[in-house]
This record gives structure tokens, C-alpha cells and sequence, in this order.
């Protein structure tokens, strides 16, 4: 084990790579306008993710063009809703953590807005994965232009379409709303999404149900049109491939599993590259990326320097046996608590998949401009088998996610209805 650590030391050190251990915080941000290209990235290593620095270099199949470049911008500021930051002020204090009897841990406490607002020791690891789960978003977003792509190393891709309706019923921040829907049942959260495209599978849904009572796990439930009946997945699905690509349900919007069933360490503080501002007719439109990469050309946007936490995400050792990754390295915005970025380890703790998965600041109702708001482009590449994943929120020209009142018309459908999108009864409605 010594001796292939000693070796992998070796390799980064001759490719000019840089862990986010070593960057120093002496190192003076990139001003804007810089353009960081394959030719001079090591000059700016210090505030890429590990993944993005291993594109530039091109240690792996999927790597950057000679002609890619990252153009530099100023570091923008939206300020959370009033909402969330009063929730925070009126609440952080009474929130806790506790240890549960299979090792993991979980929360009391905790009412609505940030639960550890300057996360810090002991635990500051596992307060900023809170952070990250608990994170603002509108208590309602949905959309139906969603597109992703898979592709291997051979140039064949398969294009998916796909509805997506997600709902916050329990600590909602939001203007208008009850901190609790006092329709939730208990659940903290669902997700919903339905297959337009392609044909074979048209009217596939998948609801995701989190609850507030934290002993109880999610719930993943499949409408099947060919059987027109619904079935609960195993809690082991969480690792299935969506679509046999690249993405696990833990792995929407950066991290998607839940608080009790993973541990997380604080590694570093680190300034890094993310992409926030672009219109989603611009970065739904495949013309504004490097291809077959999938990575954003300077026509998507600019990317910006942002302050960051580092964490090292992993299932705890009760629940570990079979999962998909050893760790996931995270790298966490300090403002917004969005994940930009993941570098995924499997149980040999190799490097096995590069996570890029940037959230794009858009309005949101009452809210102004937000950081998060359900529009993204992520793109997952597989380094193992050559494959990647490319997933964007938007269609060429389009309006991409909305959120709030805006999602009771979205081309003639109503996706406020929590019967229809919240619930297991509703995904037999899409056949009637």
C-alpha cells in the first residue's frame, strides 16, 4: 500500500498535479479575464478541483483539447433569501448532532435554514455534509427540458428526456410557505422524475421520498408502463446506474444520500473554478462545449473563484459493505453549500470517476437571484471504462428548470400537484 502511494505521489508530481492538501492560501486568485489553457493550467493548479486539474494534463482517455480554455470572471455574490437567513439567525442554535446505534449520526433540533451556520471542530466535517444536504433551494422546482447523454469511447451516445419535479414539504424557507406543509406526511422531501425519450422509455417515473424521521431511509419507487404497476426499489438501488450511465441516485446535485447513512472529515479550505452565470438557451445548446467532453467552452460562461471547504464523504462502515465508492472527495461552496465539484474513489481507493456538477445562479420567485435553483450542467466521467455521463437542465433556446407558482403551467401541465408528483398513488396517474 506504501509503495502505491509512493507511486501515485510520484505520478502527480509528474504531472504538475496538486492535492487540495498542499494548496496554499497564499496563492493569489487568477484576476479576471485570465485565460487558463492546457498550455499554462499548472500556474493556476491551486484552485482546481484534483479531477479538472487530471483533464488538463491528460492522464485519462477524456481529456481537454489543445484549444480549451477556462476564462477567468469576477466572483459573483447573491444573497440567500431573507427567509432562510432569518431561519438561520432564529434556529442554528438549537440544532444538535447525535449518534445513532449503527455508528452513523443525525440531527435534533433542527427547524429550518442553515443548521451549522460556520461549521467548525469537533465534527466540522460532518456539520458541512449537513450544510450541504440542508442547503437553501426553492421549495418547489421542476422542468421539462432535462436532457442527458452517455457516451463511450468509441463516439456511440445514447440521449435521454426526461420531467423532473422536486418538492421541499418539510423546513421550507420560502416566502408565502409554512416552515412544514402541513400535507407532508412526514416527508422531508421527494423527487420526481418521468422518461419522455427515448420511446422504449416513455412514461418510466421514478419517486424518490426522504423523511423527516431520520431512522427511517428513502424510498425509491419505479412506475414500470410496460406492467402499469408501481415497485418499491431495494435501499441497494442507490448504487444502480441511472439509465446505465455514469450517475448513482447518491450523486444527483452533488450529493444526494441522505445524512445518516455517511460520515464526512473537513479536509481543507480551498479556493476553486466553478461555473455559475449562463442562460440556460445558451448552456442547454451542445455548441458550447468541447465535444466529446462535454466540458463548457467560454461561450457557456465564465467561471469564477470561489471559497470552498473540502470534505472526504464516505458510507459509514456499518453500511458500507457493497456501496459503489470508497469516497468522494467534495468540494463544497462556502456561501451556497452547492457542490461543485466531486472526485469518486472506489473501495481500493483508486480514482474511478470525475464529477463536475455546477450549479447555474437563475431567479427564483420572491428570492431574487439564487445559486440554487434546480439548473445545472454536470458531466460524470468514468475513467475506468471510458464513459461518461452529461446532464444539463435545459434544450437549445429554452427556459431550463423554474421554480415556485411558475411550475403550475409549464407547457399546460400543473407540476404544483403533490398528489400527482409527491406521492406513490400519483405515478399510476400518467397512463389515465
Amino acid at each position: 500500500m506504501i509503495r502505491n502511494l509512493c507511486l501515485a505521489l510520484a505520478m502527480a508530481a509528474a504531472l504538475g498535479i496538486a492535492s487540495a492538501r498542499t494548496a496554499s492560501a497564499a496563492d493569489s486568485p487568477p484576476p479576471p479575464g485570465t485565460e487558463i489553457t492546457p498550455g499554462n493550467w499548472q500556474q493556476y493548479k491551486a484552485f482546481m478541483p484534483l479531477g479538472m486539474q487530471y483533464l488538463f494534463a491528460g492522464k485519462y482517455f477524456w481529456k481537454l483539447p489543445a484549444d480549451a480554455k477556462i476564462v477567468v470572471s469576477p466572483t459573483t455574490h447573491y444573497e440567500l433569501p431573507q427567509v432562510y437567513l432569518d431561519n438561520t439567525r432564529k434556529y442554528a442554535d438549537t440544532v444538535k448532532i447525535i449518534t445513532l446505534s449503527d455508528g452513523g449520526h443525525a440531527i435534533s433540533g433542527y427547524v429550518a435554514g442553515q443548521p451549522f451556520p460556520n461549521p467548525s471542530d469537533p465534527m466540522k466535517g460532518y456539520k458541512i455534509l449537513v450544510d450541504l444536504w440542508y442547503r437553501y433551494i426553492p421549495y418547489l422546482f421542476c422542468g421539462n427540458e432535462d436532457h442527458e447523454i452517455l457516451e463511450n469511447s468509441e463516439g456511440q451516445r445514447s440521449d435521454f428526456r426526461v420531467v423532473q419535479a422536486w418538492r421541499r414539504l418539510s423546513h421550507i424557507s420560502d416566502v408565502g410557505e409554512p416552515i412544514n406543509d402541513p400535507r407532508a406526511q412526514g416527508i422531508d422531501y421527494s423527487e420526481y422524475v418521468m422518461f419522455t425519450e427515448p420511446e422504449q422509455f416513455k412514461y418510466t417515473e421514478i419517486l424518490t421520498l426522504y423523511y423527516t424521521d431520520y431512522s427511517r431511509q428513502e424510498d425509491e419507487f419505479l412506475f414500470v408502463p410496460q406492467l402499469r404497476r408501481v415497485i418499491r426499489q431495494s435501499s441497494n438501488s442507490r448504487c444502480a446506474p441511472l439509465n446505465n450511465g455514469d450517475f448513482t441516485p447518491d450523486d444527483l446535485t452533488g450529493f444526494n444520500g441522505g445524512i445518516t447513512r455517511f460520515q464526512a472529515d473537513y479536509l481543507a479550505d480551498q479556493s476553486v473554478l466553478s461555473l455559475i452565470d449562463s442562460p440556460p438557451k445558451i448552456f442547454g445548446d451542445e455548441a458550447n462545449y468541447y465535444l466529446p467532453m462535454f466540458f463548457p467552452k467560454p461561450s457557456l460562461g465564465k467561471w469564477e473563484v470561489r471559497d470552498s471547504y473540502v470534505v472526504d464523504i464516505r458510507r459509514i462502515p456499518s453500511q458500507h459493505a457493497g456501496y459503489c465508492y470508497g469516497k468522494a472527495v467534495t468540494y463544497v461552496d462556502k456561501y451556497s453549500f452547492n457542490a461543485s465539484w466531486k472526485d469518486m474513489y472506489d473501495d481500493n481507493m483508486h480514482l474511478s470517476k470525475i464529477d463536475m456538477t455546477e450549479k447555474i445562479a437563475a431567479p427564483v420567485q420572491n428570492a431574487g437571484v439564487q445559486y440554487s435553483n434546480g439548473n445545472s450542467i454536470e458531466t460524470m466521467w468514468d475513467i475506468n471504462r471510458n464513459h461518461l455521463s452529461s446532464f444539463f437542465t435545459a434544450q437549445p433556446g429554452g427556459i431550463g428548470m423554474v421554480n415556485g407558482a411558475a411550475c403550475r403551467n409549464v407547457d399546460g401541465v400543473n407540476y404544483d400537484d403533490i398528489q400527482a408528483y409527491s406521492t406513490v398513488g400519483g405515478l399510476t396517474q400518467i397512463m389515465r
